[in-house]
Parts: C-alpha cells; structure tokens; sequence
C-alpha cells in the first residue's frame, strides 16, 4: 500500500526529467498515471513504464499554451482513467540572457508557457479535483525568490508562478482541495537543452553546478512527500534552501554577490580577448 494507492495522477512535462521521475514515483506510491507534453513518443514510454509498474498509464499530449489541448487532455484522463485526485502543473523551460538582447517575443513565450500554461493547467484540472477533494502542485523554483542576471524572463516567470500557488492555496481553504507549490534547486534534467524559442536541442552545454544536482528520482521522492501531506510550499535541495533564504531575507548579499561574479566575468572575457 502506497502513499496514492487507488489514486489518479496527472502531469504536465511528464515526458523528461522532473516530471516523467515523479510520474514514476508516484505510480511506485500506488498511483494510475496520466502524464502530458508535446513529445508523444516520450509520453508513450514513460506510460510504457508506469505500465511495467502494474499501474494504468495515459500520454496524453498537449501544448500547455493551447486551452483547447490542455481541456482535451483532462477530458481524456478522466475518461480513460475514471476520475482525477492529482494534478501537477510541471511543464516548463527557461528563457535566458542578457536585457538588452531579449526580445518581447522571448518574454512572452516565457510567460506564456511558464505562468499562462500553469494556470490553465490548475483551471483546467479542479473541477475534477474538487469532486474527488483531490491534490494540485504547481513547481515553481528557488529562481521564483532569487532574482539572477540573465535570467530575467525565467526569474521572472516563477515569481509569478510562486505568487499564482500561494493564491490558489488561498483561494481552495476549506474546500478539501489542496495547492502545492514546489521550489527545486539544481535537479538533473533537460531544462538547459531547451534553446530560447522552446526547441530541443542534445548538443547544448548544461552549465549549473553538477556538484549542486540532485537526481531527478531523488527530487520526485520529496516532490510527493511534499504533495501527499498538502504542503501549502515546499522547497527542496539544501542550496535551494539557502537560496531562497538569501533571495527573501538578504536581497542586498544576493545582489553584492552577483555583481561581483559579474564583474570577475567581464574581466575574464576581456584578458582572453
């Protein structure tokens, strides 16, 4: 008997990293799994993998900017799988680089997948969650309390995400619907794989501290922890502790600190001119 035995869980992202390990994990919990994305070869086999878990499994693909799709999807778990106790609004990417060189078109992209495609997410899936008095979680990050150069539109969009979270925390007291909002620190995925306009790409460099990373399986475990006993926010990684300690509490240090980096940079670019 699992955590979610006899429960039906959705997830956006659900194809790689975070969101496929938190699929598996809470198939592992006792779950039936619905997990969505624009990849439907890799929804396939990570339903392929939940299924070999002895649990039912759905890909349901979607765009998460698409209201349509993401109506469409839920339509289709809850036909297929019965009913919808869990939803995670997990799909993401970021935007990053210098003020300057963003574009209107990078920023609303950002927002549009990161903050717009949540919302539509946890709209979409609560009216089954209030029948079933079900879960929602919507993972933000410690980027949405500290606030880094080049990562405006991603810092950005969790801030916002962050704020969306705690309000529809707010908004469900008293209804037996519960909202989690999730802030990770560095966790293995294909987050840095992901260019500007949202395309894939193998061959880019993933930059974040690997000796910072926690592995994806790792992070799904506390992930649904976290979700299970209704945490209103939950942060995870001991840096992601740290970081959003220093982003709420110390803003002055962060920016002392970032500046300096910023500087050591500047001057490293320019010795190697």
């Amino acid at each position: 008997m699992g955590r979610y035995d006899g429960l039906v869980a959705w997830v956006t992202g659900g194809g790689s990293g975070i969101g496929r390990a938190l699929a598996l994990e809470l198939a592992r919990e006792g779950a039936d799994v619905a997990v969505s994305g624009r990849r439907l070869d890799r929804l396939e086999a990570v339903a392929g993998e939940i299924r070999a878990l002895g649990r039912r499994a759905l890909a349901a693909p979607c765009d998460v900017t698409d209201e349509e799709a993401v109506a469409a999807a839920v339509a289709g778990v809850v036909q297929h799988l019965g009913k919808l106790d869990v939803a995670v609004a997990n799909a993401g990417y970021g935007v990053s680089g210098r003020f300057e060189k963003l574009t209107a078109a990078d920023w609303r992209r950002q927002l549009e997948v990161n903050v717009v495609g949540a919302a539509v997410t946890l709209k979409a899936a609560l009216p089954h969650l209030r029948a079933s008095h079900g879960r929602a979680a919507v993972v933000a990050s410690v980027a949405g309390m500290i606030a880094l150069p080049s990562q405006g539109p991603y810092c950005a969009s969790k801030f916002a995400v962050r704020a969306m979270g705690l309000s529809l925390a707010a908004e469900l007291h008293g209804t037996g619907v519960s909202c989690t909002t999730i802030h990770p620190g560095f966790v293995a995925s294909e987050i840095n794989q992901v260019d500007n306009r949202g395309v894939f790409d193998p061959g880019r460099v993933d930059r974040r501290p690997k000796n910072l990373m926690w592995p994806a399986d790792k992070a799904a475990r506390v992930m649904a922890r976290a979700i299970y006993a209704r945490k209103r926010e939950y942060v995870f990684t001991w840096h992601g502790k740290l970081g959003a300690w220093l982003g709420r509490h110390a803003p002055g240090l962060v920016h002392f600190a970032a500046t300096r980096k910023r500087v050591r940079d500047d001057a490293a670019r320019v010795s190697k001119a």
